[in-house]
């Protein structure tokens, strides 16, 4: 879909299999998996529905030396177009 493409591209997103830097621990992680998805926000102030953008999901496995891509710390962070999340915490390395 377009706003999945939309995001990648604006936010500058690394894909999967590149290397990422914290900027608060300088720790390398590793990108094992991009999702697309949906995430809550807040409902409609005037209806109270629920409402929900598009974002994508990404898969970090934290770097280590004799350590198996995919086993040990893992994490996950969504971002969505209304964000800054990943420019304020991570650096693409490769």
């Amino acid at each position: 879909m377009k706003e999945y493409d939309e995001i990648i591209r604006q936010k500058g997103l690394p894909q999967v299999g590149q290397l990422v830097r914290s900027k608060k621990y300088g720790t390398l992680w590793r990108v094992l998996e991009k999702k697309e998805i949906w995430r809550n926000i807040d409902p409609d102030p005037q209806t109270g529905e629920p409402r929900m953008v598009p974002a994508i999901y990404l898969l970090y496995w934290k770097v280590q030396e004799g350590v198996t891509p995919g086993v040990g710390r893992l994490m996950g962070y969504e971002y969505t177009l209304y964000d800054n999340t990943f420019h304020l915490n991570w650096e693409i390395v490769e």
